[in-house]
């Protein structure tokens, strides 16, 4: 079931996205609308799990996560039961911070963050030592030039 959502919720997304910490003061002065009838919005809005949490963005850099690697990963096997190990098994890696199933030449699309080849290796290692990993492909990020978490969110 698709939800709907008026200007003001789609407002009050994009602000809640660029500053998690806005009061609902802040946020209704600018949408132009009362505390009370915003903080009802932001209610919904999260009762309804469109908004299904709130985060701090951490510098990778200040925490030595200097290097983002995208990791493509084909399985041996194709059974439901071995697709959810496998996601099991990354679930529980740390410096995996995304996981993707994609189309395409390989199953898997991994974002690892690591603070070295050093780290890095070990991460390998890890991943080659689940039995059903095929063929691993690794492409390591040069540099960012746009790193956003926030959705577009289209206002009419």
């Amino acid at each position: 079931m698709e939800l709907t959502l008026d200007n003001i919720d789609k407002r009050i997304l994009e602000l809640l996205q660029k500053d998690g910490r806005l009061t609902t003061a802040q946020i209704s002065e600018q949408i132009s609308l009362s505390a009370s009838p915003c903080a009802r919005r932001i209610k919904r809005l999260e009762k309804d799990n469109i908004i299904v949490g709130y985060q701090a963005k951490i510098s990778r850099q200040a925490v030595n996560l200097n290097m983002s690697v995208f990791v493509h990963v084909n399985l041996n096997n194709h059974q439901e039961k071995e697709l959810a190990a496998f996601e099991r098994e990354i679930t529980d890696i740390d410096q995996v911070i995304n996981g993707h199933v994609v189309s395409g030449q390989y199953d898997y699309l991994l974002e690892v963050v690591c603070r070295d080849l050093i780290a890095y290796e070990k991460f390998m290692r890890l991943l080659r030592a689940i039995p059903m990993v095929k063929d691993i492909n690794s492409n390591f990020a040069i540099r960012t030039f746009k790193e956003q978490s926030a959705l577009p969110i289209q206002t009419n």
